[in-house]
């Protein structure tokens, strides 16, 4: 008995040695970083097929009739207990004379539940319909079929739901599509993968992207931005090859809108089983009469602004497990006053690394490329934003934008910082234009400062470097020591969080098969080295009238009001009554939440003690 007892610990600790050096074993860590930058040299034998899919193409193609769904997806709300079934019916329409449907004639019903039959579960939404006017002689107006959002709430974590949609009552429902919710929010729960990518498209490329990311089987789909590239085409669906050059003749720049139907049914049979979330890009802005913009990108898909406290589709947060994702806006104001930015102080103040101990930002277009397109771009919205994410020690950083793959080394404020984030861009979708191949440190690839600021992210921030091996230039004369790998090649990647401090990121070419590996390392959290340390702000506190509710800073400064007895300005439920005196939030943090009566001033009526905290948020902190 002993001597079995003996051998079955020996066989448990020789299985436990294995895992760990499967696990951990050949893949590198951010731990022995900052490494070399290393460039892969372009494979001119592959170039992809950047050229877009017909309009012929089966895929692309209406398969259902009268008011049947089409374009079903599923989104993410903000945790694991709700999420969004969104989908299309009837057809849209294109040309001088249109007539918009009627969303009223067809109902927005999701029946639901563990079991395929019966679903004993029933959600009802809402419907709305969007056009895309252009009031100059011979552009076509477009106008959409009717969209449909149905929020299903009360889920239960990390469980398979059958579900379909539609209208009963016509009838008209969808076939029987299931989806798995994300796993509770804790340090030791995790979606097993999660799919990155971005500037898509729609090309044969974008089909071998889809075909590659299916086969690695995700939980949850990131799509950082530039989705349909409808805006590539003019409204009587002639297209062109790049942005920039497109239609220089016309009075506006123009887009085909059907190109957003094919693509929702050409993305149907991943996404309406695997949650996706989305991020604005320059592709989506697509302006139009009295200079409305975004409207297929705000109107065809759903997202978790309202649960997460925000104004705006633009900017929102979730989570996935352990995992506190935020999302931002690169195309939305985003200067320390605007709505953006007040929102993203208050969202990462209530982040409770003990809960979520993983905080991954994505928004579109990089900080730290040393690709020649689009460098330094995005810099206005660097200089105003990365110091918030650093002091709140942001783990990963996704965005796209760049035709290309590159990850750094942790970086903070372009120097190696070893609790800087680690930024990856991942614009390799497939889009029909095509890749990025040069670099700004490569001679003559520098590109004019003055051309590098984009119309639509504000004005010019990107000055020459003042430190470091660029100091007095522009660019680097050498791939920067930020830039830890760079590669010209379409594909995707998939992140896997292993634990609390480890999470493996890989990513994977076009060209070879799914599950090959391009680059690969983990990620590896050290809060003991960079901890979210808390400042004491309760000798510093002041006090606001007596209906008003601020965000206060170390210094004593509000940072943003909401009112008291009406709504919690966090969530935008939870009535809370007037207090006298002040009131600090959980945690006693940098931030603190504060409520109070101006000295001298008269208590309102009805006013009473307050209780010892205000429960809409618990302060997290911010590093020291």
């Amino acid at each position: 008995m002993g001597f079995y007892s003996g051998t079955v610990q020996v066989a448990v600790i020789f299985l436990v040695i294995l895992n760990l050096i499967e696990v951990y074993g050949e893949i590198p860590t951010t731990l022995e970083g900052p490494f070399k930058p290393v460039t892969v040299p372009l494979d001119k034998s592959f170039r992809g097929h950047a050229i877009d899919l017909p309009d012929t193409d089966p895929r692309l193609q209406r398969s259902v009739t009268g008011f049947e769904p089409e374009q079903i997806s599923v989104s993410l709300s903000s945790t694991h207990d709700s999420i969004w079934i969104s989908w299309i019916t009837g057809q849209f329409q294109i040309g001088d004379n249109i007539k918009p449907l009627d969303p009223k004639t067809v109902a927005s019903f999701v029946h639901y539940g563990k079991l395929r039959f019966p679903m004993i579960h029933k959600a009802t939404g809402y419907s709305l319909v969007y056009s895309q006017m252009y009031p100059f002689e011979g552009l076509q107006n477009y106008t959409s079929g009717i969209i449909h959002h149905v929020r299903l709430t009360g889920l239960e974590p990390n469980t398979l739901y059958y579900y379909r949609c539609g209208d009963p009552s016509l009838p008209s429902l969808s076939d029987i599509y299931s989806f798995k919710t994300m796993p509770v929010s804790g340090p030791r729960r995790y979606p097993s993968r999660i799919a990155v990518v971005g500037d898509l498209g729609l090309t044969y490329n974008s089909s071998s992207t889809i075909n590659h990311l299916t086969s690695n089987k995700p939980d949850l789909v990131l799509l950082v931005g530039d989705l349909s590239y409808a805006n590539l085409y003019l409204t009587n669906g002639t297209s062109s090859d790049c942005y920039s050059c497109s239609f220089p003749d016309t009075p506006v720049h123009e887009t085909y809108q059907p190109r957003w139907d094919y693509w929702g049914r050409f993305l149907q049979p991943l996404v309406s089983k695997v949650p996706i979330t989305m991020v604005q890009g320059n592709h989506e802005i697509e302006l139009q009469a009295e200079n409305r913009t975004f409207a297929s990108y705000s109107s065809r898909y759903a997202f978790p602004y309202k649960e997460s406290g925000s104004s705006s589709p633009f900017y929102y947060s979730f989570n996935a497990g352990g995992i506190h994702f935020v999302v931002l806006g690169g195309y939305a104001a985003y200067s320390i006053t605007a709505d953006q930015y007040k929102w993203l102080q208050k969202d990462l103040a209530c982040v409770n690394r003990e809960v979520t101990p993983w905080l991954v930002a994505t928004w579109h277009p990089p900080w730290y490329s040393s690709y020649t397109a689009h460098y330094r771009e995005a810099e206005c919205m660097k200089v105003a934003m990365e110091d918030l994410l650093y002091r709140y020690g942001v783990d990963i950083v996704f965005n796209g934008h760049v035709h290309a793959y590159e990850r750094s080394n942790r970086v903070y404020n372009y120097t190696l910082d070893p609790c800087g984030p680690v930024y990856i861009t991942i614009g390799d979708g497939g889009n029909r234009e095509k890749m990025a191949i040069t670099h700004a440190d490569e001679p003559g690839k520098c590109p004019e400062p003055s051309t590098t600021p984009d119309e639509f992210m504000g004005g010019f921030c990107a000055y020459n470097f003042t430190s470091g091996p660029a100091a007095g230039k522009f660019c680097w004369d050498q791939q920067p020591e930020y830039s830890a790998y760079r590669e010209s090649s379409f594909g995707h990647g998939i992140l896997e969080v292993k634990n609390e401090t480890h999470a493996l990121w890989t990513w994977h070419r076009n060209q070879d098969m799914y599950n090959k590996v391009g680059d690969q390392i983990y990620i590896v959290r050290q809060p003991k080295r960079c901890p979210i340390k808390l400042k004491n702000v309760n000798d510093k506190m002041k006090k606001y009238t007596w209906n008003k509710i601020a965000f206060i800073d170390s210094s004593g400064e509000a940072l943003d009001f909401g009112e008291l007895g009406t709504a919690d300005p966090m969530s935008g439920v939870n009535p809370l009554p007037p207090y006298k005196g002040a009131v600090v939030a959980p945690g006693g943090g940098s931030v603190a939440l504060v409520a109070g009566v101006v000295p001298g001033t008269d208590v309102p009526p009805g006013a009473t003690d307050p209780p010892a905290v205000l429960e809409n948020c618990k302060i997290q902190g911010i590093r020291m």
